[in-house]
């Protein structure tokens, strides 16, 4: 059987009469439950029209399709996913599996409640050099000195084959990726690594859900380019039907912008797309100019229905398709000036000649900061 053809029943035509709002329905589908839903859910965003959700600057998206229940990023701050997920009845106990875009703050703050509820869930996240996540290494990496006595060599002379170091979760069930994998059949997390300033060399993965009706793509940050993501995505199966998430272009200039939506559109052919977090308020803009009635409206909250023609059911049935309002935008900059502040204080002491390895601080510092 084809890849494709395992997860057919889970994006066909009656699944346009879903409702928008992600039930604790068991994962998976029987014959007596119905097909599985095809649908993604922002639990997580700084602009959003549903009162009973609380707006913060981060991103975090479930995904249900092919009978999987995904959680993607949890977000910056554990009380908010907790208080997001349970207004829309989405059950963090009973996920499939987590993944985790990269290690920035405003994407992985909600991890300690996500492993409060579901200490044992798997949990996939980039491999990075001593990253948050943890790294391993081969111990053959350093050069040795068997002139040297016992007690002046690392491991007395006989390290371990490996050596693994730490990860801000020990208790977690994390596996790291370090290159472009399908963990699932018609699931794939796209790795690729930022050379942008700010962000140099920070790794990050996305969602790619190779449907019959084409690849649907979730990102985080978009930090490596969402051209490079896309093109990535595009090299699994060309027929990108959906990107939704965060598209890093927040303090992008009007040309790079405009560079970017003509990649999207005419380049790559994206059928429709749902921009939201590190989007950016002229993004917003000038994609809605270009993709139209295919702009699908992102804010917190909100609801996609995954098919041949995506569309937004919003926060209590179908909405309109559009961008967001003044009052979105208004929330959205306050939101972005406070994470801003937040992070220029949490990194502000480390400089680059202050302690031995300062150079290597300064450098992890900028790619902090980098975020959003």
């Amino acid at each position: 059987m084809k890849r494709r053809d395992l997860i057919a029943t889970a994006l066909t035509a009656p699944h346009l009469l879903l409702t928008g709002c992600a039930g604790p329905a068991s994962p998976g589908a029987s014959a007596g439950q119905g097909p599985a839903k095809a649908q993604i859910t922002v639990l997580y965003d700084a602009f959003g029209r549903d009162p009973a959700l609380q707006k913060d600057w981060g991103y975090a998206a479930f995904v249900e399709v092919g009978g999987k229940r995904i959680l993607f990023d949890t977000g910056n701050n554990a009380e908010v996913l907790a208080k997001n997920a349970a207004a829309r009845n989405v059950d963090l106990s009973r996920l499939d599996f987590v993944v985790m875009s990269h290690r920035h703050g405003d994407h992985m703050g909600g991890m300690s409640h996500l492993l409060s509820v579901n200490p044992k869930v798997k949990i996939y996240a980039p491999k990075e050099g001593f990253g948050v996540y943890g790294f391993d290494l081969p111990s053959s990496f350093y050069r040795k000195d068997e002139s040297l006595p016992p007690e002046q060599r690392y491991y007395d002379g006989a390290p371990p084959t490996v050596m693994r170091f730490g990860t801000a979760w020990p208790q977690a069930h994390i596996t790291l990726i370090d290159k472009t994998t399908e963990i699932a059949p018609g699931v794939h997390l796209v790795a690729l690594v930022s050379d942008k300033p700010g962000t140099l060399e920070l790794r990050e993965l996305s969602l790619a859900l190779d449907t019959p009706d084409g690849m649907v793509v979730i990102v985080g940050c978009s930090h490596p380019g969402i051209d490079k993501i896309v093109q990535a995505a595009a090299a699994i199966n060309p027929k990108l039907s959906f990107v939704a998430g965060g598209f890093h272009l927040v303090v992008a200039k009007d040309a790079d912008i405009d560079g970017i939506v003509s990649v999207l559109r005419d380049t790559y052919k994206v059928g429709h797309v749902a921009p939201g977090h590190c989007t950016g308020e002229p993004t917003f803009t000038a994609l809605k100019k270009a993709f139209g009635e295919r702009y699908l409206y992102a804010g917190l909250g909100s609801t996609f229905l995954l098919g041949d023609t995506p569309r937004a059911l919003g926060e209590s049935g179908p909405a309109a398709l559009s961008a967001p309002s003044a009052g979105d935008l208004q929330g959205y900059r306050a939101l972005l000036a406070s994470s801003s502040e937040r992070r220029r204080g949490l990194f502000a002491n480390p400089q680059a000649t202050a302690v031995p390895g300062g150079a290597y601080l300064a450098q992890w510092r900028r790619s902090m900061v980098g975020c959003c």
